[in-house]
């Protein structure tokens, strides 16, 4: 696996401050029934990272003594820590939006049977990854037969609701590019997606969001293996608008690792980059308005994958 950060903190991208925020994104840890090729967690099923109830619990206070809006449950498979149920349950308590990012297969998991049922009956907001509507394209990325795994998932959400029209039950579905390129526009595509999808296999979503492939972990790894991580490179810097610096995601949002550390943003996580104070990591405890208020992003060259073209961001395309 090749480091990506050397590549990458030497950086000319702008200067941002942070906002008010709004968002706490947690992820949960980084086991996972699946090794996607793009995936910048580097994610797997033999990963040991994973949350522990005392820092679930830290996570529940955090959100009793914030003004926090959404709280956006990550992995790896968030559901396959074995206290997503609670930390769910109570955030939903708390009148607080809960956002699950879901990669689908993981319904079939053992233990999970009812999943689908749950999130359902706690009106938990489902982005699942699925990065083509087309079988080759999903498993040649995600694995053989994942596709078909992902499709009977979706059948199983809609059953339960999601993705029908007045459910109040939202299932967005995830896009991301199979190669070294940015996505195309998000409106067009979530059109031929909800075609395709309805005609070929009789399923439903609510919206399509699109993410651009990020340049660190494995996907970073794999773009310096081939010689092409320099090009990629210059593909995001010639398609970066400023206009997206307004709402890219980290100003409003906050990374919250399996141990409790905090970070700008999930990159930042995965790129070691954390908040700190006198040179110490920041951990979630020690998260006030005074410390977080107004204060500089930690940036480097990855942002521009957020900026490029029609801006990216966990919802989505934000021009």
């Amino acid at each position: 696996m090749h480091a990506t950060l050397p590549h990458l903190a030497q950086t000319d991208f702008p200067a941002i401050k942070r906002d008010q925020l709004e968002t706490l994104q947690v992820n949960l840890g980084y086991l996972c029934n699946q090794s996607c090729l793009h995936c910048h967690v580097n994610a797997g099923p033999t990963r040991k990272e994973i949350m522990q109830q005392e820092t679930v619990e830290d996570v529940i206070r955090f959100l009793r003594s914030s003004n926090v809006k959404k709280l956006d449950l990550t992995g790896g498979a968030p559901e396959l820590n074995p206290h997503f149920r609670h930390l769910v349950s109570e955030a939903v308590a708390m009148g607080i939006h809960v956002i699950d990012r879901c990669n689908l297969t993981v319904l079939h998991e053992p233990g999970q049977e009812d999943t689908a049922d749950f999130l359902a009956q706690h009106k938990v907001e489902v982005v699942a990854s699925l990065p083509c509507y087309l079988e080759e394209n999903v498993d040649g990325q995600r694995g053989d037969g994942v596709f078909q795994a992902s499709v009977a998932a979706i059948r199983l959400l809609n059953l339960s609701g999601y993705g029908i029209e007045a459910s109040g039950l939202e299932l967005n579905l995830m896009y991301n590019p199979t190669g070294a390129h940015l996505p195309p526009a998000q409106c067009q595509l979530e059109q031929d997606y909800k075609r395709e999808l309805k005609q070929r296999y009789g399923i439903l979503f609510n919206n399509l969001y699109t993410l651009t492939n990020m340049p660190i972990k494995r996907f970073g790894s794999t773009l310096i293996s081939k010689g092409e991580f320099n090009n990629y490179m210059t593909l995001l810097k010639e398609a970066y608008k400023a206009t997206n610096l307004e709402t890219v995601m980290c100003r409003s949002l906050i990374s919250i690792d399996w141990q409790g550390h905090a970070y700008d943003c999930d990159f930042n996580q995965m790129l070691e980059l954390p908040l700190t104070e006198q040179g110490k990591k920041l951990h979630l405890n020690e998260l006030t308005s005074e410390n977080l208020d107004e204060r500089n992003i930690m940036i480097a060259d990855h942002c521009y994958g957020c900026t490029a073209g029609q801006g990216s961001s966990c919802g989505g395309a934000l021009d």
